[in-house]
């Protein structure tokens, strides 16, 4: 016997039967191939059929009525929360800047003559007093001994025109010789004395001639690639430039500040009874492009007694050591200049800061656990924290990690943290 589903009823056949064609027709699915001989076993086999798939919907509506499903809703979030650290901070007014030569000067030829030796490598470092350039020598020495044997002339004519005053004084007192005499004495003992200045004078100008066939360093300093050879006629019409002599040790550091940061640093300056020569005195630190922080400390040495109208700002000046030749002349520089310090300020991460339309905030989570927002004012960079101004309570837990799990308003499971400063970088 095999079972045939058509329509709404299973209909039985008889193993080895086939399927009439009206079943065939209608697309009736055959478990077996079999004759339908017995329509009454047939109607029997297909009630029992029918209770029992009853029986089993009924089952299956039972079971759906008493499961039923209910919504679980997931634990909030984790996030990272610390209090903001609190230390002591020294406030730094920050300006860019360019370094200068604390001393330069052009090496020229003062005297006229051929370049007859360079006494240096271009581009070295040269001390005080040595020569660099000599420009022949020995003519401005023969005029030198020209102008010595000349004053030693003059100093002869002189002892020879005193002895003769001196003898012609005593002879008008003996009344021997007449006053006349006497007065040509004294004439020519005057005129003796101005010779030997004139040829004293003389010798000094050779002298300084003479000195200027040696072209010396006039500080200790690097010298530039020298700009005329050997052999060559210089000083002939005016001074011929040489080379140049720059020193780099100390170097200057210029920069400007601005109307606004004057007046603050002042009114500060007012308050702690600090006077010009003080403000003077403070600490400038400066760091190139390519540095961390500012490795080069100074002081400052001079601030402009006005301020530049068209700018708006004050040119100021500091002093560097720069022993190893760091600094060169021109670079462009970061400065800084501690001008107060502040007790028990707030820091956070430079990451817990967000931002909108309205400005910077940082995610609080309340006693609660729930996420708010609030709004703060934020300072310079410290230690790699970045300042916060005001908005902020040092009791507050500032979500550090986490903020995209943070929605103000919402719940979440703060894990408290500790807040550890970044390595502080170049800003």
């Amino acid at each position: 016997m095999a079972m045939v589903f058509h329509g709404r009823a299973f209909v039985a056949i008889k193993s080895g039967g086939d399927l009439p064609q009206a079943h065939k027709e209608t697309g009736a699915i055959a478990m077996t191939r079999a004759h339908l001989k017995c329509p009454a076993r047939r109607d029997g086999v297909s009630g029992q059929i029918g209770k029992l798939i009853a029986a089993l919907a009924a089952a299956a509506a039972l079971t759906g009525c008493e499961q039923k499903n209910a919504f679980v809703p997931p634990p909030p979030p984790k996030v990272d929360v610390a209090t903001p650290v609190q230390r002591t901070i020294t406030r730094y007014l920050e300006a860019t800047g360019n370094t200068a030569p604390i001393k330069i000067v052009d090496l020229v030829a003062r005297v006229q003559g051929f370049l007859q030796t360079i006494e240096y490598q271009d581009g070295t470092f040269v001390k005080e007093g040595t020569t660099l350039f000599t420009i022949e020598p020995d003519t401005y020495k023969l005029k030198l001994e020209q102008a010595q044997a000349a004053e030693a002339g003059a100093q002869a004519s002189l002892r020879q025109a005193e002895a003769d005053f001196k003898r012609q004084t005593e002879l008008v007192q003996r009344q021997a010789v007449s006053q006349a005499t006497l007065d040509t004495s004294t004439a020519t003992r005057d005129n003796a004395q101005a010779n030997l200045q004139q040829a004293q004078a003389n010798t000094r100008l050779a002298q300084v001639n003479y000195g200027y066939t040696r072209v010396t360093a006039p500080f200790d300093g690097v010298v530039t690639a020298h700009q005329a050879s050997i052999g060559e006629l210089v000083g002939v019409s005016s001074p011929t430039q040489l080379a140049t002599i720059v020193a780099l040790d100390p170097i200057y550091v210029n920069f400007n500040v601005n109307e606004q940061d004057v007046l603050r640093i002042r009114a500060k300056a007012a308050r702690r009874g600090m006077t010009a020569t003080d403000i003077k005195s403070l600490p400038v630190e400066v760091g190139l492009q390519t540095e961390t922080g500012y490795p080069h400390e100074g002081r400052l040495d001079y601030a402009a007694p006005t301020v530049n109208q068209s700018t708006g700002t004050l040119a100021v000046r500091g002093v560097v050591p720069n022993d190893e030749r760091v600094l060169l002349p021109g670079y462009f520089v970061r400065v800084r200049v501690p001008v107060d310090r502040q007790k028990d300020a707030l820091l956070v991460p430079d990451t817990a800061l967000g931002s909108d339309q309205g400005g910077r905030y940082v995610l609080v989570v309340n006693a609660d656990g729930t996420v708010g927002q609030r709004k703060v004012r934020t300072g310079p960079l410290d230690g790699g924290l970045r300042v916060i101004e005001s908005g902020l309570k040092a009791d507050d837990r500032v979500v550090i990690d986490g903020l995209l799990r943070a929605i103000p308003g919402q719940k979440v499971d703060p894990q408290v943290q500790k807040i550890e400063a970044p390595q502080a970088r170049a800003r």
